[in-house]
């Protein structure tokens, strides 16, 4: 040994990379096969390159390599330019060939196609969160802009295309483009109804009329985006939506200037600003006055988005405390054998599971028109982002906690997940909001909950656990609207681990499904991760391996 060495290094082992993750997903796989995706060999391919070591060593550098604001040139002149690192633009170029921006506006004629793009932002989201922000935004505007003939005609095309145009000069001379999003204000933050943007006509007013925009935003999302969906006051009509572009026509930038970026916990490789607006070029879109109608709906989109992007998170923080603890030895036992480790394993692979099958349920249900598909899109939309994204900010915390001090360095993807899972929770709707929303889409659809509830009848009936529920659910359903507002993160929770256990009821395996609902129909779960009573070894053994194959 040579003199100078005091110790070897040795039961230390880095993050996992260079792995297929949709070839290790069992559940994934199944979840595709039912609803009867042709995309496995596509996905299998995206895994395999979003899983690659060089695709985790080019997350680690967008997200340390933040991006730059240049506000000015050399002379002073306004420029409003934004820098990237390399590694920022290679991870949009690939989720842009896969076409995780607009997967079901290409793939029109395809029965699965919502299920195959929430497929796709999963895989991605595992491992690169930041970039998923403009491409969940510009998914989230194409429906909104396809009712819009004039713009759709030009921006169409461009919104669809799967290349990776990063150049910063006008639409007309790009192959493809990105659409971002401005809504929040200082004095409102989600009251966009206190919004101060004037938005005032350059001739006659209305949808499809030119506006000048002026004030300001407080969160402008992914600035570098070649157009932005903003929320404006006008003097008429009330508050109207506008399509804001980057450049202009005559080849100049829009009045659009970036004050400075924001300094964000997570979500670092992705640009946030603060933005004002000095008679910034727009043009209406959606009727005149219902500018809150329009940009919620493109909400609706990204607020799945949210919720498939966190059970990407809890995903990937599961995988690897399993891939680690497999390996990792203490007390003269390999950790992934030791009975209390496996009870938090266990209990992450469940929760992994139960957010996974709810979000491709989800997604699902956007393809479809029917009433009970509305009913799930409407109410168990925004329950899905209250709880999941609320999940994976307690889960990664506890998954860190799996890798100890090593957890708890920057160096690692540990600390990015830890520090990625909330902005999902806030992004699009803090918790309060999204409770508020369900309790909103309940009373303006009431039959969309009966509807949803019956459902679950064919599942609850047979465990009773899970009809006692339903009864409760229904029950505070008949609160006055104070004491139902006052309880409803209570009820909104207890909404989604419902749907959960009658979704995993229908759809996994009984090992899995028995003990979710043993283990979060206890009077002990919520508290922290691994509260659950021991089920047999071998069952332990087929739920970790159903979660991560060896």
């Amino acid at each position: 040994m040579n003199a100078w060495m005091t110790h070897q290094i040795e039961n230390q082992f880095d993050e996992l990379s260079n792995y297929n993750l949709y070839r290790t997903d069992p559940v994934l796989q199944e979840i595709l096969m039912r609803y009867g995706s042709q995309d496995h060999t596509l996905l299998a391919d995206f895994g395999e390159k979003v899983g690659s070591t060089q695709a985790y060593h080019l997350a680690d550098q967008a997200n340390r390599h933040t991006p730059e604001l240049h506000a000015f040139d050399a002379r002073g002149r306004r420029i409003n330019d934004l820098e990237f690192h390399p590694a920022w633009h290679a991870w949009m170029k690939l989720n842009r060939e896969y076409g995780v921006h607009s997967h079901p506006f290409i793939a029109t004629q395809s029965k699965t196609n919502w299920v195959d793009w929430a497929a796709r932002f999963y895989l991605s989201g595992q491992v690169e969160c930041g970039n998923l922000c403009p491409n969940a935004m510009t998914l989230g505007s194409i429906p909104l802009l396809q009712r819009e003939p004039a713009l759709w005609q030009q921006l169409g095309e461009k919104l669809l295309s799967t290349n990776y145009d990063e150049c910063d000069v006008p639409i007309s001379e790009k192959s493809s483009i990105w659409i971002g999003m401005g809504m929040t204000e200082k004095q409102g933050g989600s009251d966009v109804r206190a919004n101060q943007t004037l938005a005032r006509p350059i001739a006659q007013s209305g949808r499809g009329q030119e506006y000048l925009l002026n004030g300001h935003k407080w969160f402008f999302s992914a600035p570098m985006s070649d157009a932005h969906l903003v929320v404006a006051q006008t003097s008429e009509d009330g508050l109207g939506c506008f399509y804001v572009p980057r450049w202009l026509e005559d080849g100049t930038k829009n009045t659009v200037n970036i004050q400075r970026l924001k300094d964000k916990v997570g979500n670092r490789s992705n640009s946030s600003s603060e933005v004002e607006f000095h008679d910034a070029w727009g043009v209406m879109i959606g009727e005149a006055g219902r500018g809150i109608p329009t940009i919620i709906e493109m909400a609706a989109y990204t607020r799945l988005t949210c919720v498939v992007g966190s059970s990407a998170i809890v995903r990937q923080a599961l995988v690897q405390c399993i891939a680690y603890t497999r390996q990792r030895k203490a007390f003269g036992k390999v950790l992934a054998d030791q009975p209390l480790m496996q009870a938090v394993l266990t209990d992450l692979a469940l929760e992994s599971e139960a957010a996974v099958q709810l979000s491709m349920h989800l997604a699902a249900c956007y393809q479809q028109q029917d009433v009970l598909s509305q009913a799930w899109t409407r109410i168990m939309t925004p329950a899905a982002k209250f709880w999941i994204c609320k999940r994976a900010v307690e889960l990664t915390g506890e998954a860190m906690e799996v890798f100890g001090g090593n957890g708890y360095v920057e160096t690692g993807i540990m600390a990015r997940l830890f520090k990625e899972a909330p902005v999902n929770s806030i992004w699009e709707g803090s918790g309060n909001v999204m409770c508020l929303d369900v309790l909103r889409a309940i009373q303006r659809h009431p039959e969309s909950i009966q509807v949803l509830l019956e459902s679950f009848y064919e599942v609850t009936s047979q465990e009773q656990k899970l009809q006692n529920e339903i009864h409760e659910l229904m029950d505070d359903l008949k609160q006055s609207p104070e004491q139902l507002q006052f309880m409803a993160r209570n009820f909104v929770s207890r909404l989604v681990i419902l749907a959960q256990a009658v979704l995993l009821k229908r759809y996994a395996p009984d090992d899995v499904a028995d003990a979710f609902i043993q283990s979060r129909y206890s009077q002990f779960h919520g508290r922290v991760t691994g509260l659950i009573s021991m089920p047999e070894t071998s069952v332990i053994q087929r739920i970790l391996e159903r979660s991560f194959p060896t």
